[in-house]
């Protein structure tokens, strides 16, 4: 069984196949990606226009790519999926429409991705986690601790009531003037930091509801950045280093309450998993590693290439939801918005 995945809910054109193993994992035939950093670095931030067109101008080609790298043709795939969200909507579109086209061509069934259940299900291809665990999902603008308990069958524990991880670490980097993507480069500039300099809140420690609130640890950071202004290259790194180690305190207590309510709720989970982009940050694995050993958990973290925008997630969760006879028409809609609670397996 092969699926061809295709994702462009963002800034990275993504086209893969998955095929699947003997003992039930995902096995990554091919995984081509894209990114255009460079076409939107000039504006800070992703523009959404310059994103479409990016999609359009090498979709074709890339779908080609991860074809041949597979060794296989369309003949030789069970189904395609497609993103439909949520994301930019000029770009979902983009490869939504190439999707359909191309199981409309082919003859093979069709399967819309929700690209947040993409990252949800990603543990599943490269561990084989079993169900019910409770996941970290953070990606992009979403922060979310989830009960995951079958393909489609999601239980949202806490999210976050302002900016998501990610937002906060792009948000800080801006305003201490380093370069677009800003979360990386706060990571680079901690690792040569003193995260005890600066003495910064951690928002909601403590409380038992395991939402996220990371805007006024944003704030503190603005308020020590104009007082010692102008900043040097020293105090630079020690902010990041400081708003780093806050994150990862912020991260830790709040999955820790987020552990008490999937017990109350789902019962016993098999493992802590963290998944989307910010789960390639090293600083914020090493802190839930030294948790989920305090819980008697495994901690599942997908390799940092997985943790991003691919087509491999996308192929592998149309392989789950193909297993499972859950295929969608060609009427299916491009959404911006789409709450991982409403992938339901329905």
């Amino acid at each position: 069984m092969r699926v061809l995945g295709i994702e462009t809910t963002c800034d990275e054109t993504a086209a893969a196949v998955v095929g699947l193993a003997g003992d039930g994992r995902g096995v990554i035939l091919s995984n081509e990606i894209l990114t255009q950093i460079t076409e939107h670095a000039a504006y800070g931030g992703v523009v959404p226009e310059i994103a479409a067109r990016a999609h359009v101008e090498v979709i074709d080609r890339l779908v080609a790519r991860a074809l041949k790298a597979a060794d296989v043709t369309l003949k030789d795939i069970d189904a395609v999926a497609a993103a439909a969200g949520p994301g930019l909507i000029g770009g979902v579109i983009v490869g939504l429409t190439t999707g359909k086209a191309l199981a409309l061509v082919s003859g093979k069934p069709f399967i819309a991705v929700n690209h947040l259940e993409a990252h949800a299900l990603t543990a599943r291809m490269t561990d084989g986690v079993a169900f019910p665990y409770l996941l970290l999902l953070a990606s992009g603008g979403h922060t979310q601790l989830l009960a995951v308990r079958g393909v489609g069958d999601y239980v949202r524990l806490g999210t976050t009531i302002d900016d998501a991880i990610g937002e906060a670490f792009d948000k800080t980097a801006k305003m201490l003037g380093l370069p677009y993507p800003g979360g990386p480069e706060v990571e680079r500039q901690a690792l040569h930091g003193d995260p005890a300099r600066f003495a910064l809140p951690r928002p909601l420690a403590g409380r038992p509801d395991p939402d996220f609130s990371l805007s006024g640890l944003k704030t503190a950071v603005r308020i020590e950045a104009e007082r010692i202004a102008p900043l040097s290259a020293r105090d630079v790194a020690d902010l990041c280093a400081s708003f780093q180690a806050a994150v990862v305190d912020v991260v830790a207590d709040r999955v820790r309450m987020g552990l008490r309510a999937f017990r109350q709720k789902a019962g016993h989970p098999t493992a802590l998993v963290v998944a989307g982009g910010v789960a390639a940050n090293q600083a914020i694995r090493r802190g839930l590693t030294r948790l989920a050993s305090e819980a008697g958990l495994p901690l599942v973290t997908p390799p940092p290439a997985l943790c991003t925008d691919n087509g491999a997630m996308i192929a592998w969760t149309g392989l789950e939801r193909l297993r499972l006879g859950l295929t969608d028409d060609l009427t299916a809609p491009a959404r911006a918005r789409w709450p991982l609670e409403a992938a339901s397996a329905a």
